[in-house]
């Protein structure tokens, strides 16, 4: 595999970000913890953009060729909906400090959720994509550009920013903790 391999781009991808969960997992202040969580949301920011811009879709339409809409779409609209809960948590935790209640157990719950789609992904989606017509050097090549132009201009707010923002809900557990 070449170093413009779009797997094994997103495999180094996945990497980055189990590691740098892990040494959240060991720090032991909320000074060393929110610096590693704003890493690793920044890190899952600019990978769920690109795979959502370039990878899934190119992914998607391969599937529907080789085994059939339904299918696909049964494959593709799962990691779609796990993105869609990441950007919902990393949204909330946007809006929160790291001394806020639940802020830890929020970024956990991140770590989870990401962790258990990697699985998937690696376990199932990236197997079958393998097996499908994609030159993976050139979609990598256009990722890869992509990731650049995302780190230099950061990553565009998404719909989950906008609505958290909108509502102001992003602690609404602790919230109702603190009520009663």
């Amino acid at each position: 595999m070449s170093t413009t391999d779009a797997i094994a781009m997103l495999k180094a991808d996945h990497r980055a970000v189990k590691e740098l969960f892990e040494q959240f997992e060991k720090a032991e202040t909320k000074r060393e913890k929110a610096k590693l969580a704003t890493q690793a949301m920044t890190e899952l920011k600019i990978h769920t953009q690109i795979e959502e811009e370039l990878f899934y879709p190119a992914v998607r339409k391969a599937l529907n060729k080789a085994i059939g809409k339904e299918e696909a779409t049964s494959l593709m609209d799962e990691a779609d909906e796990e993105h869609h809960v990441a950007k919902l948590l990393i949204a909330e935790l946007g809006t929160m400090k790291a001394s806020d209640d639940h802020w830890e157990a929020k970024f956990t719950v991140l770590s989870e959720n990401v962790l258990h789609h990697v699985k998937e992904e690696e376990g199932e989606m990236f197997p079958e994509a393998r097996k499908l017509d994609i030159d993976y050097d050139a979609l990598g090549a256009e990722m890869a550009a992509r990731k650049e132009e995302l780190k230099a201009e950061g990553v565009p707010t998404f719909a989950e920013q906008t609505l958290i923002a909108e509502s102001g809900i992003a602690d609404s557990p602790a919230e109702m903790t603190r009520m009663h």
